[in-house]
């Protein structure tokens, strides 16, 4: 059988990244490698003595239009394509003076990070890379004989595959190489197609592509015996993606899931207005409350479900200070989110030791437009994120009697809650804070029954002689089919609901909150999330 090893003789290197850049040229050249490079690529390394040819010599044309045109040659691109020991290729080759390419080294222009930093429209423009991408797919193609390195991280294995090779590279290496190469270009060319599906408005375009790179290959996914993997898109938005762990084992597939509900939930919360605390567990909020203090909301959404809190997801939208760490970590919590922490509280958390602490530099904007992915046999669902807030809403009372200033302070309250809360959702809530809540269920006056019970079972553990749903105000995420779901919280103390509305017994349920003395609320927007 011929050998697959593949001797590099001749390298092109063209890096927008140029981080080991000269480190991996000077090491190729004291492998007797050959370099040919571009524009900066050439400067850096010309400049720290590497012998180095430049692509314009190559091609015999200058660098034209600001660089866009250096590559886009036969004399770059016959030598990544030549099937080596091919008659017909190797004659094209000698005829047309090509020289082969056995390694390329491409990092492509900045796209992503442009559009992160906000740059106006003309600079994303002029980051979109066209030789690059070209380049790699070439080289990727022919890795029968070219290898093709598109990750500085890459830089390390490359000369440790030459230097056990004598100089060359095997199929497998190549074949590894190559498959990363198109992956990385088709995640390019999404993060494009994506930023321009977002300019022209187009909600739906004909094409949708997801691209992300891997952050963490995970333990497991949702369960042990699946495998799983987090990946980052690039998109600028404050969260798990952007967080620096300071301390604590690694996250896990459900870990992730859990700390993402719970900070987008609580950065309903703002920070200039309120603290804000919420607990999570299994993508569901256990208590959630905002307070003059972090440690007050913590203890008023503790209270809510003490025990499901047990192993949850806390998150809070303000610095995380030592008060609120102390108590935080006086129960078992899986994982702390917030946008900053004080040393104090990072030195209390870390007594903890598999207590994770998640910093992310920042609140996510409720409000911000964005698209949320779905797989479904065969596809995927694609549809805007739910940033809809309810101070933007056109709130519309339908009951005889209005709620009072205190109630629709909490109806406001209970109502951000409710757009976090699997459906059927129904939260009930007092004086800035979550008193029970009814998640998931099939129909809503179950839902509404478990958040009564959930209420009486945290009152009895506070302490008290009746449930805090007595006075409390209730949210829920869609209309009222009927009009039970309301009266089962009438019956458990509510005083006043809010609801999207737009059921067909409309009329019925306003009718019944009249007689039960509630005041009704509604929104116009539903909030499911199944």
């Amino acid at each position: 059988m011929p050998s697959t090893l593949r001797t590099v003789s001749r390298a092109l290197l063209s890096v927008s990244d140029k981080s080991g850049l000269i480190d991996l040229g000077k090491a190729l050249e004291g492998r007797d490698v050959a370099l040919v490079s571009t524009g900066g690529t050439h400067a850096a390394l010309k400049a720290a003595g590497c012998a180095v040819s430049e692509v314009s010599d190559v091609t015999g044309f200058p660098e034209m239009m600001d660089g866009r045109v250096k590559t886009l040659h036969p004399k770059v691109h016959g030598g990544l394509l030549a099937l080596r020991g091919d008659p017909e290729h190797e004659a094209a080759l000698l005829a047309h003076d090509i020289a082969p390419i056995d390694l390329l080294v491409v990092n492509l222009y900045p796209f992503e990070a442009t559009v992160a930093a906000g740059k106006p429209y003309d600079d994303c423009i002029e980051n979109i890379d066209i030789g690059g991408p070209a380049m790699i797919r070439a080289a990727a193609k022919n890795h029968r004989d070219v290898v093709v390195i598109v990750d500085v991280e890459d830089y390390a294995a490359l000369l440790a595959e030459l230097d056990a090779n004598n100089g060359a590279t095997t199929l497998a290496f190549r074949r590894k190489l190559a498959a990363k190469a198109y992956a990385r270009t088709g995640a390019y060319d999404a993060a494009i197609s994506t930023w321009f599906a977002g300019e022209l408005g187009q909600r739906t375009p004909d094409y949708f592509a997801l691209g992300g790179r891997l952050a963490e290959p995970m333990r497991y996914g949702e369960n042990p015996h699946l495998s799983a993997g987090f990946y980052r898109s690039g998109a600028p938005r404050f969260g798990v993606s952007t967080a620096r762990q300071v301390q604590g084992k690694a996250l896990s597939f459900n870990n992730i899931n859990d700390t993402d509900a719970a900070f987008e939930l609580v950065a309903e919360f703002d920070p200039n207005r309120t603290a804000a605390v919420a607990i999570i567990k299994h993508m569901n909020p256990c208590g959630v409350a905002e307070g003059e203090t972090l440690i007050d909301a913590y203890q008023k959404a503790l209270r809510c479900d003490s025990v499901s809190a047990f192993g949850g997801i806390v998150a809070l939208n303000r610095t995380l200070d030592a008060e609120a760490a102390r108590a935080i970590t006086e129960i078992f919590t899986e994982v702390i989110i917030a946008p900053d922490a004080t040393d104090e509280a990072i030195r209390l958390v870390k007594a903890k030791k598999n207590l994770r602490l998640l910093l992310t530099g920042g609140l996510p904007d409720p409000r911000e437009a964005g698209r949320a992915v779905r797989t479904v046999s065969g596809g995927f669902l694609l549809q805007d994120r739910d940033n809809a807030v309810v101070d933007d809403m056109d709130l519309r009372v339908v009951t005889k009697r209005s709620p009072t200033a205190r109630e629709l302070v909490d109806l406001k309250f209970a109502f951000r809650v409710a757009k976090h809360v699997k459906s059927n959702a129904i939260v009930y809530a007092r004086d800035g804070a979550t008193v029970g809540i009814g998640a998931g269920q099939m129909s809503r006056v179950d839902s509404s029954r478990i958040a009564a019970w959930k209420a009486e079972e945290a009152s009895r553990a506070a302490g008290l002689s009746e449930t805090m749903a007595k006075g409390s105000v209730v949210a829920s995420d869609a209309f009222f089919p009927f009009a039970d779901g309301l009266l089962a919280a009438a019956a458990a103390g509510a005083t006043a609901v809010i609801q999207p509305g737009g059921s067909m017994r409309d009329s019925e349920v306003i009718a019944a909150a009249d007689e039960a003395g509630l005041a009704m609320v509604l929104t116009g927007i539903r909030h499911f999330r199944h």
